[in-house]
């Protein structure tokens, strides 16, 4: 088997591996049986090393639609199916994700792996919550129903496990029903990271909520932010052309970066412009409107391959949470810190989360604020994210598995009280993490 360079969205770290894919579970079977190790692996829109090994399978072939119950507003399909078909498939049916990342472009097996979270964490939870059984390959070579009601260890291991229990196969999850493919927001500009924590509290019945976050502002501006509201709109609250084809997937032709960007187009000055410029961009304190669910949810994934602008050297995505206690105080901390630095993020996203899914070994979500930034790979933004994580552990607080590819062992052992053990399937990342 010929071994290829892979790496995930962020470009870091790249590795050789033997990669193989299939569909036929024997021969899925023989791959792991002649194997020194895997690790299973979607789409590769992880940012750091978590599905990176030896010896990758790809589940991409895994990628059949097995049932649609309308009724019951259940689907079940292969694991390797994007979360973008899934949306294709349910929104004209008048269905939606019951939880979404900020990317459409997952797998199903990479959504319940990372047991992702999304906008609506904080009154939805986790997609784990919502997954009525998943069908898990182990190294004995035998398919394990998995559910909350059967084989409940395994499930609850895999669910924020990270592929270190098996390959999933298949899963059946709950949808949630919609009169329109439109979302109803607001947008809310807060002045300090103390009015958008306000803003957020006071907007708990909200279904969705998420906060853009200026890194560069101090002093009496730290932590300004734009918050973003979010419900389902429905058929009346459409405008008149919307309501013709109100579960319309709109279709628009996307940007798409060419090339790696030249390492000193993302600089302190061009972020810090860059994060004015857009605080700035609408005089209003608050702003409202109707928009197509694309937009909402995946502002991103509206340019393709838009992880060339960090350069070839690649980026790490950093997203911690904090208990609600302690989630001011942590963030103060961390932003003055990255302010200082010169480092900011151009992308800094601020949500609240809900209670704890605690049965779930692995899963990210402590009740409070998660933070999640972008930086480019270079040496000295190493030293500033080993500092935050001492910040992050100060405040009881944990970094998130899915984003990962350079904490330390002895971090991750501090902040994660619970973990599932690597044995035949592991990952360069449960290597460097020591579990």
């Amino acid at each position: 088997m010929p071994r290829k360079t892979v790496t995930n969205w962020g470009n870091f770290p790249s590795i050789e591996s033997n990669v193989s894919e299939t569909a036929d579970v024997s021969r899925i079977n023989a791959l792991i049986g002649s194997s020194d190790g895997m690790i299973a692996r979607g789409n590769g829109r992880c940012y750091g090393d978590a599905s990176l090994g030896e010896n990758i399978f790809s589940t991409l072939k895994l990628n059949k639609f097995l049932s649609f119950d309308r009724d019951a507003g259940t689907l079940e399909c292969e694991s390797g199916v994007l979360l973008s078909e899934i949306l294709d498939v349910v929104v004209p049916a008048g269905f939606f994700l019951p939880v979404t990342p900020g990317t459409k472009f997952i797998t199903l097996g990479g959504a319940i792996a990372a047991d992702v979270h999304g906008k609506n964490h904080h009154c939805d939870g986790s997609f784990a919550v919502h997954v009525v059984f998943l069908d898990l390959l182990t190294d004995s070579g035998n398919v394990l129903r998995c559910s909350p009601t059967e084989n409940t260890k395994s499930f609850w291991e895999t669910c924020g496990g990270m592929g270190l229990t098996g390959i999933i196969l298949r899963a059946k999850f709950k949808l949630r029903r919609i009169e329109t493919a439109y979302i109803k927001q607001a947008s809310i500009k807060a002045t300090d990271l103390d009015t958008v924590m306000e803003l957020f509290e006071e907007s708990r019945n909200s279904t969705y909520s998420v906060a853009w976050l200026d890194c560069f502002a101090g002093k009496a501006h730290l932590g300004r932010s734009i918050l973003q509201l979010g419900e389902h709109a429905r058929i009346g609250e459409l405008y008149q052309k919307q309501r013709k084809k109100p579960l319309e997937i709109v279709r628009k032709n996307s940007l798409s970066v060419p090339f790696n960007l030249p390492r000193p187009s993302l600089n302190y000055l061009t972020v810090k412009a860059f994060n004015s410029l857009y605080y700035n961009r609408r005089w209003n304190e608050t702003t409202k409107g109707i928009c197509h669910f694309d937009k909402y949810f995946y502002p991103l994934d509206a340019v393709q391959n838009w992880n060339r602008i960090y350069g070839r050297a690649g980026f790490v995505q950093y997203q911690f949470v904090l208990p609600l206690a302690n989630s001011y105080d942590g963030m103060v901390e961390i932003l003055e810190m990255i302010r200082r630095s010169g480092q900011g993020s151009p992308l800094a996203v601020l949500k609240l989360f809900g209670k704890p899914n605690a049965n779930a070994v692995m899963s990210f979500p402590l009740e409070g604020y998660t933070l999640a930034l972008d930086f480019k790979v270079n040496p000295s933004v190493f030293r500033l994210l080993n500092e935050l994580d001492e910040i992050v552990l100060k405040h009881q607080g944990r970094i998130y598995l899915a984003k990962d590819a350079r904490m330390s062992s002895d971090v991750f052992h501090q902040s994660y009280e619970r973990h599932v053990t690597s044995g035949h399937f592991r990952s360069a990342q449960s290597a460097r993490l020591k579990y």
